[in-house]
């Protein structure tokens, strides 16, 4: 399956970083919108499984396709850029600046959050026949999935922030550990196989991710969820998102760029 070592994957990793920051405007925006689409899809999708075999662990090991679509076809997930951007600012590419970091950032948040919007309205009108029903199981067990994990980690105050947050954090490292998984193989089945395993476990171990909540939780409150946009923001996105943006880069992209790009001088025995 052409495994590259570290050292070449890693240099893989700080170049499409930089590659990012240099897409055009539209480009970034259309990649996000795609991205946040198929990952919605790729969501619903593995929620609608758990529900109708009352298997949950089958609804994860299903999910990662979504991921592979997305990742092979070249879109962009807040969550990826997350952790690749601030390394091509690290090995002083030129050019690339934080306030280039934050631009591709603000424009992959706003694509995903409109691919998955539009998802969320589509599926939303597909359950319901056009808003006529009340959307069934599905619909009901996603909106008591949205009121937990808003208002249910209010009730907890700043532990339940704090909770929300680590499992972003928990979340972000598996999913980016999946997008670097993509570069150390030149074989498509290669490349899903090392996608899969780690998109899998978050999704199995209700991390939470940013992208995917921007579907979930629209979706959720369309179909009758007990909170409101506020409680989303306060109590799921932003906690999620921060919590996102430190465990990609901190546990996945600078550990594998300093031991493997930036290494320590060898030993003198």
């Amino acid at each position: 399956m052409a495994y590259l070592a570290p050292s070449e994957f890693v240099t893989k990793m700080v170049d499409a970083g930089e590659a990012k920051i240099y897409y055009s405007t539209r480009d970034t925006l259309i990649r996000g919108y795609m991205a946040g689409a198929i990952l919605a899809l790729a969501a619903v999708f593995a929620v609608t499984i758990s529900v109708n075999t009352g298997i949950p662990l089958l609804g994860a090991v299903l999910f990662p396709v979504g991921f592979c679509m997305l990742y092979l076809m070249g879109f962009d997930l807040l969550t990826g850029v997350f952790m690749l951007t601030p390394l091509a600012w690290l090995d002083k590419r030129p050019g690339v600046t934080w306030a280039q970091i934050l631009r591709n950032w603000g424009l992959v948040f706003v694509g995903n959050f409109a691919g998955a919007f539009t998802v969320a309205v589509m599926m939303s009108f597909i359950f319901t026949m056009g808003y006529n029903t009340d959307g069934g199981v599905i619909a009901e067990k996603v909106s008591k999935i949205g009121e937990s994990r808003t208002v249910g980690y209010a009730a907890y105050g700043v532990d339940g922030w704090f909770t929300i947050f680590i499992r972003g954090m928990l979340c972000n490292w598996m999913v980016s550990m999946g997008v670097v998984g993509a570069m150390i193989s030149t074989h498509v089945s290669g490349k899903v196989l090392a996608m899969w395993m780690p998109i899998m476990l978050f999704f199995f171990m209700g991390f939470e991710h940013s992208v995917v909540n921007m579907f979930l939780f629209p979706f959720a409150m369309i179909m009758g969820g007990n909170f409101s946009v506020m409680d989303y923001l306060i109590w799921n996105e932003i906690p999620t998102a921060l919590g996102n943006l430190v465990g990609g880069l901190a546990f996945t992209g600078l550990t594998l760029y300093s031991t493997h790009v930036r290494t320590g001088a060898k030993r003198v025995i």
